[in-house]
């Protein structure tokens, strides 16, 4: 699966080459058309396959194993980092889980460079992190917006590349998605917001603002996935017009990569069979 969607390195890349209603590797098989009950059958499957294994990831840290994931959500809005974040979640220990949403950067923020907020919202080892948005903001709404200089834009990708291999070299696996949703979708969205007055909260006249820059947003993924796509944290396009593919993907991502860390239980440090003589004393 990670090869079907990952971003190659090293290359320039089209969204607008890439379907934002495809079902690569879908449940059904190979690029099957698959359906939603069968998303969601096969999702709930993985459920207890990621939680034996972040039990398992969390469970290796406590004898010394430094390795978790950090999973990076970037998309636009109304593409679903948010469901996302919540769906996982679902199928996971929230114990074992460290999530940040990356807003605005705050005065304090601003007055440290821009990786300074990120570096402490990293997981611990034997965590999950999730980041809803990232440090990529600082390329993608700060190129659009021009919120630095061009030259500063341009640095930041080796900047993030510098950073994201150290954290490799450290024991965090990172898992990169792009929420890749359409214009069209992104509309009926919104809509379906304005037109619920409990979803009035989540709705901003600056998403219509936002709509007007989407070509400028588009470019700005395309060279922030292209730059920073490497083999040590290499970027993954998410079909995301479908909520349930989109959820389906995201997990098979997130299962692939922890079957890969494939943590084991520590060994106890005590003799099993005396203690179980004294409890049975006891």
């Amino acid at each position: 699966m990670r090869e079907l969607l990952r971003v190659p390195a090293g290359g320039r890349i089209d969204l607008g080459g890439y379907d934002t209603r495809a079902v690569r590797g879908g449940p059904d098989g190979l690029d099957a058309p698959g359906n939603k009950a069968a998303g969601l059958a096969a999702t709930a499957r993985m459920g207890e396959r990621l939680a034996g294994l972040q039990e398992r990831l969390w469970a290796s840290s406590t004898a010394g194993d430094r390795r978790r994931v950090l999973l990076v959500l970037q998309g636009m809005d109304t593409s679903g980092k948010g469901g996302t974040v919540k769906h996982v979640i679902g199928l996971l220990n929230p114990a074992g889980c460290r999530i940040h949403a990356f807003k605005a950067p705050t005065k304090k923020e601003r007055a440290h460079e821009f990786l300074w907020r990120v570096r402490r919202n990293l997981p611990l080892p034997g965590e999950l992190g999730i980041f809803d948005r990232s440090h990529y903001e600082d390329v993608l709404v700060a190129r659009v917006r021009e919120l630095a200089p061009r030259e500063e834009i341009e640095d930041r990708y080796g900047a993030i590349n510098t950073f994201e291999r150290s954290l490799t070299d450290d024991g965090v696996t990172v898992v990169k998605c792009f929420l890749h949703l359409s214009y069209d979708e992104q509309r009926d969205r919104l809509l379906k917001r304005l037109d619920n007055p409990d979803k009035h909260w989540k709705f901003s006249p600056g998403d219509i603002e936002d709509r007007a820059l989407w070509p400028a947003y588009q470019e700005a993924y395309e060279i922030a996935l292209a730059r920073c796509s490497t083999g040590a944290a290499p970027w993954h396009v998410i079909p995301a017009d479908r909520k349930w593919y989109r959820n389906w993907a995201v997990s098979r991502l997130l299962l692939e990569t922890l079957e890969e860390l494939d943590p084991q239980y520590p060994e106890g440090d005590f003799d099993v069979e005396r203690a179980r003589e004294r409890l049975v004393k006891g």
